[in-house]
């Protein structure tokens, strides 16, 4: 064994710590900073932690050798929270059931099953931003209303050959004539 005030052991040297896994003590020294050992193996279980001297006092830390400067304070992120849609509802209508296939209009109030009640604000061609109160949302709309020159399914395609592969062999028609 050693004392605090002589060398510590060269790495690959056993040495007694605590190993937080198995509850061993057995170890291998594996890396150290300057005379300090920093990391050891267990040789009961093969796990591999921090150097934790059993014979040292409970409330004695480590000492560092440098100082580390205080983290840098980062900016806090400001999440914007709207109180209120950007255009004003239409409170004459009540609010319509939310369906893809339908075409809503700015201001219109629409009733949506997950999110709740809220206001269009803006249309795209296919879809619309929505207020509710959880926040902003885009969702489909008039998807019913396919163009006359939509997609349609393609018709089967028929093989049919115009002229004969040319290493086949011609196959000659003879007609009589008989008048």
């Amino acid at each position: 064994m050693y004392t605090s005030g002589r060398m510590t052991p060269a790495v690959g040297a056993d040495i007694e710590s605590l190993c937080s896994k198995c509850g061993d003590v057995w170890h291998v020294v594996v890396a150290k900073v300057g005379e300090e050992i920093v990391r050891v193996i267990c040789k009961e279980c093969g796990g591999q932690h921090r150097y934790r001297n059993p014979k040292a006092p409970a409330g004695a830390k480590r000492s560092s050798s440098t100082t580390k400067s205080p983290r840098p304070v980062r900016p806090v992120k400001v999440v914007e929270r709207f109180e209120h849609p950007s255009v004003a509802a239409d409170l004459d209508k009540p609010p319509r059931p939310y369906r893809a296939s339908e075409k809503f209009a700015i201001g219109e109030r629409v009733e949506h099953p997950t999110f709740g009640q809220g206001v269009v604000e803006a249309l795209e061609l296919g879809k619309m931003t929505v207020f509710f109160a959880v926040g902003r949302k885009v969702l489909a709309c008039g998807k019913g209303d396919a163009p006359t020159g939509g997609l349609e399914r393609p018709k089967p395609f028929e093989h049919r050959a115009t002229q004969p592969p040319p290493d086949a062999k011609a196959a000659v028609v003879v007609a009589d004539d008989e008048a």
